[in-house]
């Protein structure tokens, strides 16, 4: 288990995260959403190690992240929105690089990048963006670890690696880890994200599963408008609308009226699932 308490960072003067508190449970997907700047790759860095917390704690497995203890460093991956183009084949920096994680499986590198259909023995100076990314997320699940935090990771490839992408997560990692995906393509993962975690400028306004949302919130999508709907969107055929549950009605969640939800009712939303 992961716990955030009272976590604060600022870059300079500008306070990033303030006060973020949850906790992050084994065998989830977690989805990390929220606008540009509110600090989603900060976090991200955070939990991995990369930069210390200036205020709060972060407890990994009763560890802390900052400290970088070789056991927790095996056990856990940070794949960047960046992703270099390295002088050499791809199946030659999975295994250079794999050393470093001790469950590393070369084998599992290859059927991941068979997944994606990209080729292992080609040069990564040579592949396009989208390549290249598909290269990295190979490497990040073969790494095999028990926390795997990835920034974006669906940017750059097209259609059919999307859904190679959520093909690979939910095959490819183990039954005990803590994934957690930051994205603006909530379409792109749609399928796999539970819980949702909507983050906003110095708070954390939804940390929910899909369950306790469709318990709390009414998803419909009918042609028939509703009067006190929080939010309400066109679609071709009628609308989506969110209403508060008050019927106890199960119904899908669409996370992208979610998010707006949300954020034109943050106070509502964060009194309604911290109760």
């Amino acid at each position: 288990m992961i716990t955030i308490k009272d976590l604060g960072f600022a870059y300079g003067e500008k306070v990033v995260l303030k006060n973020i508190s949850m906790t992050l449970e084994e065998g989830r997907i977690y989805g990390l959403l929220g606008e540009n700047g509110v600090g989603k790759t900060t976090l991200l860095t955070l939990l991995c190690g990369l930069k210390r917390p200036q205020a709060g704690s972060i407890d990994t497995d009763g560890l802390k992240p900052f400290d970088r203890q070789p056991s927790l460093l095996s056990d856990q991956y940070y794949l960047s929105d960046e992703v270099p183009a390295m002088n050499m084949k791809a199946e030659e920096y999975a295994k250079n690089y794999g050393k470093f994680w001790e469950n590393f499986d070369l084998g599992k590198f290859h059927e991941v990048m068979a997944v994606f259909e990209n080729d292992p023995q080609q040069k990564m100076t040579h592949m396009s963006f989208g390549q290249l990314k598909k290269t990295y997320i190979s490497f990040a699940l073969a790494c095999n670890t028990k926390h795997l935090y990835m920034d974006e990771p669906t940017n750059g490839l097209d259609i059919p690696s999307k859904s190679q992408f959520r093909k690979a997560v939910t095959k490819y990692t183990r039954e005990d880890s803590i994934i957690l995906i930051s994205t603006h393509q909530v379409r792109d993962l749609e399928n796999i994200i539970d819980p949702i975690i909507i983050l906003d400028r110095q708070d954390v306004l939804l940390n929910a599963t899909l369950e306790e949302i469709s318990q709390k919130l009414y998803f419909d999508y009918s042609s028939e408008k509703i009067e006190d709907a929080l939010y309400c969107e066109m679609i071709p055929g009628g609308n989506i609308q969110v209403c508060l549950n008050q019927s106890g009605e199960d119904s899908k969640v669409n996370i992208e009226a979610l998010f707006n939800t949300v954020h034109q009712h943050k106070e509502l939303i964060k009194g309604i699932f911290n109760k």
